[in-house]
């Protein structure tokens, strides 16, 4: 039997393929311009921020509605089925961009197609990692995700290239067939151990330890669930919000400074790479962090480090170091909701029906990526600068503390509020 490794491996290959939604804001610019630009070099068309954002929030909420249900036939159909034709439809998405003549052409042929692909395969990896791993399934599956967070690390730069070697377009076209090729490749290596398979030497603990909680019907009648819900939206609308505008808003800042996109962009896009850094170490720091402060104190510590990003980049809208720290900050905060949440999710509602569970919690995030980036789009047209947006942000992040301290509060088992 092959090294139970090799599935974690492959997982995290498909998760950095996956993950390049995060790395949108580099292929924002040139897109922008391009369909800015007079014919025959463009389309000539006057696009706002917020048309320019709605590509990114329907890609992430369509990725976040389509997740949740995949789960029945990723058991089904098996994880090497379900992922080889989500990564098909993800490069479709990329490929299908390239001919896009408007934002809303790249609503559809990016958005809505991309999110539909991601949705699809991503609890493939997780799963199957999952299943292989009942010793260590905390480390198992935070490595197989951390490709999610980490993937703009490496697809940044390469998109970066790609744009200026041979134009948005080509680029985009060449990430498709890229993004297929590397998720099918990785996807034929799934598959789940027979059912009686467990690792040597490890025995399971007593079911009663991991079969109690409460059923999706039974939590939703809870107030816990409804906070738990409006804290992951609030976590997850700063740090989506900051994924999408990364460029742009450093391009601002330098423009504040003197300097030209030409001298800046570069040093941009490296820095995006490293702000992903920060989204993969995210899981593990505040995953940490969880189990030993509980969900609640936790999301109060994250809030509150949202809070002091947002101030800082408003206060000082003309400082790179500024603007990288701040950032940093906000893409770690990301990071860790994708961690505070289903711990959160375990913790409050027991393992009894956790998938489902957290399938639903998990809607949050699109709720999150929807209304952070027609925040920051709106603010951008109305006010003339992304920076603006800041101060509402660390409003939104102070109504979650009042949220957590409210209702992320543990539920008896077997009762409801």
């Amino acid at each position: 039997m092959r090294s139970r490794w090799l599935y974690v491996i492959s997982g995290l290959i498909i998760n950095i393929c996956l993950g390049a939604i995060y790395a949108y804001s580099v292929i924002q610019v040139p897109l922008k311009k391009l369909f800015e630009a007079s014919p025959p070099e463009g389309f000539g068309l006057k696009v706002t921020a917020t048309e320019m954002q709605l590509p990114f929030l329907v890609f992430l909420a369509v990725f976040a509605l389509t997740m949740p249900i995949m789960g029945k036939y990723i058991d089904k159909y098996g994880p090497r089925k379900i992922a080889v034709v989500g990564g098909i439809v993800v490069g479709l998405g990329w490929f299908l961009a390239s001919i896009a003549n408007s934002p809303l052409a790249l609503v559809f042929l990016y958005g809505i197609i991309g999110g539909l692909g991601v949705g699809i395969a991503y609890n493939c990896p997780i799963v199957t990692s999952g299943k292989w791993f009942p010793d260590k399934r905390g480390l198992a599956v935070g490595l197989t995700i951390l490709g999610f967070g980490f993937s703009a690390a490496i697809t940044a730069p390469l998109m970066d290239f790609l744009v200026a070697s041979y134009g948005v377009q080509n680029a985009l076209r060449i990430l498709g067939v890229l993004f297929t090729t590397i998720i099918i490749l990785c996807a034929l290596v799934l598959r789940f151990p027979p059912a009686d398979w467990k690792p040597s030497g490890w025995k399971a603990q007593a079911a009663t330890t991991t079969s109690s909680g409460l059923s999706r019907r039974e939590m939703v009648k809870t107030k816990t669930f409804y906070g738990l819900w409006l804290c992951y939206t609030f976590g997850t609308l700063a740090g989506l919000m900051a994924i999408g505008v990364s460029k742009p808003v450093g391009l601002e800042v330098a423009k504040n400074i003197g300097i030209s996109e030409a001298e800046i962009s570069a040093f941009l896009t490296g820095l995006v790479a490293v702000f992903a850094c920060c989204n993969g170490f995210g899981r593990p720091v505040f995953g940490w962090i969880t189990d030993r402060l509980k969900p609640a104190k936790t999301a109060m510590l994250s809030y509150a480090l949202i809070i002091l990003a947002s101030l800082m980049i408003y206060s000082y809208p003309a400082s790179l170091a500024i603007y990288a720290l701040s950032f940093a900050i906000l893409w770690l905060n990301l990071g860790g909701w994708l961690a505070i949440a289903p711990a959160a999710t375990a913790s409050f509602f027991g393992m009894k029906d956790y998938a489902r569970n957290y399938g639903l919690v998990f809607t949050a995030y699109g709720a999150g990526a929807v209304v952070g980036n027609i925040l920051v789009g709106q603010v951008k047209d109305i006010f003339g600068a992304y920076i603006a947006v800041f101060p509402y942000v660390a409003t939104i992040a102070f109504l979650g503390i009042i949220v957590a301290v409210a209702l992320m509060k543990p539920v008896q088992v077997g009762q409801t509020n």
